[in-house]
C-alpha cells in the first residue's frame, strides 16, 4: 500500500509537520466523538476488555490514546509507516504518563508485515480505504488477532464542514462546491472485504459530528489548517473567485479568515464497523 494513515500522502517533512498538527486538532476537536466510541467498544467487549490493542496506521495516536484511556489495562502498538508521526506519538505519549504502555513499529504493509505477537482488537481510523490492497492487509489482521478479537475501522464520510451556507464574501455554497471537487470514493469501500477475508460484521454505526458555538478552543485553528490541506489540491478543479475566496479564508491575519469569523460550527459524520474474528 502508498500509505497507512487517511493523508500521508509525502515525505517532505513540512508536510508531516502539518498533518501531524492536523491529527492532533481532529484528536483535541472531537474528543466527545472519540469518547462516544471508546465507550460503545467497551459495551462491545462486555466482561472481556482487550489487554492487546494495534492501532494501524496511527498517525499522532489520536486512536492509541483514546482507546488506552477507556480500557486502563491494555497496551497498545502505534504502527505506521512514518517515523516522524511515530516520534510525535512518543512524545505525546511520554506527555500524558503512558509510554510504558505503547510501542512504536514502523513499517510499510506493501511490504511486509512486522511481528506483533497476537491482539484482541485493532483500530484502523481513515486508513482502510487507502490500502492498496485491502484483502491482503485484512488477511494479516485476522492472522494477528486471538479468535474473538475486535478489528474496528472508522472511516470519515466526507471531509468535515465547516462553513455557512450562506458565507457572504460574495461566494455563497463555496464549501460545497469545494466538496464536490475533493471527496473521493465512498467512505464505506473497504468494509466489502470484511466478509470475504474471514471476519463477521458484528455493528456499524454512524456518529454524527455537529458543533456549533461555544465552539472548543482549538476548533478555529482546526477549520484553517484542514482548509489549507485542502487548498492545496484545489488548483485547477474550482474557478479563480473561489480560489481567492478561500484564500481570504484561510488568511491567519485577515479579518474576513476563519480565525475571526463567528459562524463556524465542525460538522462531519464517521462510520465505524466492528467486525470480530470467529
Amino acid at each position: 500500500m502508498k500509505h497507512q494513515h487517511e493523508h500521508h500522502h509525502s515525505a517532505n517533512a513540512a508536510d508531516e509537520a502539518a498533518m501531524a498538527e492536523l491529527l492532533d486538532l481532529d484528536a483535541e476537536v472531537l474528543h466527545a466523538y472519540l469518547s462516544d466510541v471508546t465507550a460503545w467498544l467497551k459495551e462491545m467487549t462486555g466482561d472481556r476488555p482487550p489487554r492487546r490493542i494495534l492501532d494501524l496506521g496511527s498517525g499522532t495516536g489520536t486512536g492509541t490514546f483514546a482507546l488506552l484511556k477507556r480500557f486502563e489495562r491494555a497496551d497498545a502498538t502505534a504502527l505506521d509507516i512514518s517515523p516522524h508521526m511515530l516520534r510525535h506519538l512518543g512524545h505525546k505519549a511520554r506527555d500524558l504518563g503512558v509510554a510504558g504502555r505503547v510501542r512504536a513499529v514502523q513499517a510499510d504493509l506493501g511490504v511486509a508485515w512486522p511481528s506483533l505477537g497476537p491482539v484482541d482488537l485493532v483500530w484502523a481510523a481513515s486508513s482502510m480505504h487507502h490500502m492498496a490492497d485491502p484483502p491482503h492487509v485484512l488477511a494479516e489482521v485476522f492472522k494477528a488477532l486471538r479468535p474473538g478479537g475486535l478489528l474496528v475501522v472508522s472511516e470519515m464520510d466526507s471531509f468535515p464542514r465547516f462553513l455557512p451556507d450562506d458565507l457572504g464574501l460574495g461566494r455563497p455554497g463555496l464549501e460545497a462546491r469545494v466538496h464536490a471537487a475533493r471527496d473521493g470514493g465512498p467512505a464505506d469501500a473497504a468494509s466489502a472485504h470484511l466478509s470475504p477475508a474471514g471476519f463477521t460484521l458484528e455493528a456499524k454505526r454512524s456518529f454524527v459530528i455537529d458543533l456549533r458555538d461555544p465552539l472548543p478552543a482549538a476548533a478555529r485553528r482546526y477549520a484553517q489548517v484542514s482548509l489549507r490541506r485542502v487548498r492545496a489540491h484545489l488548483d485547477g478543479l474550482l474557478d479563480a473567485g473561489d480560489l481567492a475566496t478561500l484564500d481570504t479564508l484561510i488568511d491567519g491575519d485577515g479579518p474576513d479568515g476563519v480565525l475571526r469569523r463567528d459562524d463556524l460550527a465542525v460538522r462531519s459524520t464517521r462510520t465505524v464497523w466492528v467486525a470480530r474474528r470467529p
